[in-house]
């Protein structure tokens, strides 16, 4: 398991949000879910984020991120969009793959640290390829986790 985030493989899902709100929206309640966590807080934490600029990072992926109280270190979620869909990232390309991240409040360094180890994962041609064509929740799994572990290693 990766060092810097935990990801669990209940948190990577495929899923037909239609826009940004409905993603992060999706993001929300699948955290909440997963990790316990109050779904207002989280989509609160995201949205107050994501007004201050887009996080669609280019290419297709978009890393919507916060940090919120309650936490004891930062917790991702894969979604992976059944169709793209518009995200207002710089490159004006719509978004298939969203990586959210959530990280304690007082988590600056660790949470700048956790992005950055998303951003590698992504910025990675391989990686990319293999995230945008994989089929299931459990390819996606192991993707991430095997590089996010070899990374960490």
């Amino acid at each position: 398991m990766n060092v810097i985030f935990k990801l669990l493989p209940e948190a990577v899902w495929i899923d037909s949000p239609t826009d940004k709100g409905g993603i992060l929206s999706a993001l929300a309640t699948r955290f909440a879910k997963v990790y316990a966590l109050d779904r207002t807080v989280v989509l609160e934490g995201l949205e107050e984020r994501e007004a201050l600029g887009s996080t669609g990072f280019g290419r297709g992926v978009a890393l919507p991120h916060a940090r919120i109280e309650g936490l004891k270190r930062p917790v991702a979620a894969l979604l992976k969009l059944a169709r793209p869909v518009e995200f207002g990232a710089a490159d004006r390309m719509p978004v298939d793959l969203a990586i959210g991240l959530l990280s304690p409040i007082n988590a600056g360094a660790t949470h700048l640290h956790a992005l950055a180890a998303l951003s590698r994962l992504v910025r990675d041609e391989e990686m990319h390829r293999a995230l945008t064509e994989a089929g299931d929740t459990e390819t996606l799994y192991a993707l991430l986790t095997n590089a996010s572990d070899r990374d960490a290693a």
